[in-house]
C-alpha cells in the first residue's frame, strides 16, 4: 500500500515568487525524509515554462506537472512528450478525451521515458470531474452524480493503461474498489476541519484524515499552505501539521 504523500500547489502568476515558497519549503521534511512535491499548473507553466520544472528539480523537489492535457491524439502525444522531458515526476490528460486520446498518451510517455533512459516513468493521471463543479453546474454530468461520473471516466483511463486519476476524496474509496488498490487516486480540495478556513473555489472538499482514510495517494494542498500568516507559523508549519495529519490517518488505518 502505498504511504499518502503531499502535494503542494505552487499557484503563483511569478515564477519568482514559486520558486521563493518552494526554497522555504525545502526545510519542512528532514534528512532521509523524501522532500514534497510541487505542483506546477497553467498559470505557472504559462510564466515560467519548463524551466520553472527543471528549477523545482535542481532544488530535490519532485514535480506535478498540471496542465490537464485535452486535444486531438496526435497534439496529445507531443505534449506528453514535451512534459517528460521537462523532467516532470507526474503529469496528468483529461479523461474526457476518450480512449483512443488515453492510450495515445500513454504511448507518448512509455516512448519518452524509453529514450531519456528513466529507470522509472512519470506518473500519468487523468482528471475525471473536477473538485470545483457541483453535481448540476456542468454539461459533463447531465443530472448524474458526479461520483458516477467519475467512476466511470476512471474505468476508461484503466483501460488505457493510465497510472491512475485526479478526484474528489468523494469518489477514491468507489474508484479503488473498481479499479484496484494499486491505481494511483490524487485528491485536491484538502481543507483543514476549521471553520473559518475557506474553501474558495473548491466545492467538493475534504479534510486530510478523510481523504487518507478513504484511500487517497496524493494530497493536493495549495492556499491553505501557501497563503497561511505567520500568526498561524506560516507555510512551513502548516506544511507539517498536514503532514502530522495524514501520518496519523495512515497509521490509524492500518491498526
Amino acid at each position: 500500500m502505498r504511504v499518502p504523500e503531499l502535494v503542494v500547489a505552487l499557484d503563483f502568476q511569478a515564477p519568482a515568487e514559486a520558486l521563493d515558497m518552494a526554497r522555504c519549503l525545502q526545510s519542512v521534511t528532514g534528512p532521509g525524509q523524501p522532500k514534497l512535491w510541487m505542483k506546477v499548473g497553467l498559470e505557472l507553466f504559462v510564466a515560467g515554462g519548463p524551466d520553472i520544472v527543471r528549477s523545482l528539480k535542481h532544488m530535490g523537489f519532485r514535480v506535478f506537472l498540471d496542465l490537464k492535457f485535452l486535444d486531438i491524439p496526435n497534439t496529445v502525444r507531443g505534449a506528453v512528450r514535451s512534459a517528460v522531458k521537462s523532467g516532470a515526476d507526474m503529469l496528468n490528460i483529461h479523461a474526457i478525451g476518450g480512449l483512443e486520446m488515453a492510450r495515445t498518451a500513454v504511448a507518448a510517455r512509455d516512448g519518452a521515458a524509453d529514450e531519456l533512459g528513466l529507470s522509472e516513468k512519470p506518473l500519468l493521471l487523468a482528471v475525471t470531474v473536477l473538485t470545483s463543479m457541483q453535481d448540476t453546474d456542468t454539461p459533463i454530468l447531465r443530472g448524474r452524480e458526479a461520483g458516477d461520473v467519475a467512476l466511470d471516466l476512471a474505468k476508461l483511463a484503466r483501460q488505457a493503461g493510465l497510472d491512475g486519476v485526479v478526484c474528489s476524496g468523494r469518489e477514491v474509496a468507489s474508484i479503488k474498489a473498481e479499479c484496484g488498490a494499486e491505481f494511483v487516486c490524487l485528491t485536491p480540495g484538502i481543507r483543514l476541519p476549521d471553520p473559518l478556513s475557506e474553501a474558495d473555489d473548491q466545492r467538493r472538499v475534504m479534510t486530510p484524515e478523510a481523504a487518507v482514510a478513504a484511500g487517497s495517494d496524493f494530497l493536493v494542498v495549495g492556499r491553505p499552505i501557501t497563503r497561511a500568516l505567520e500568526g498561524k507559523g506560516g507555510p512551513v508549519a502548516l506544511a507539517r501539521e498536514m503532514l502530522g495529519r495524514m501520518a496519523s490517518a495512515s497509521a490509524a488505518g492500518k491498526v
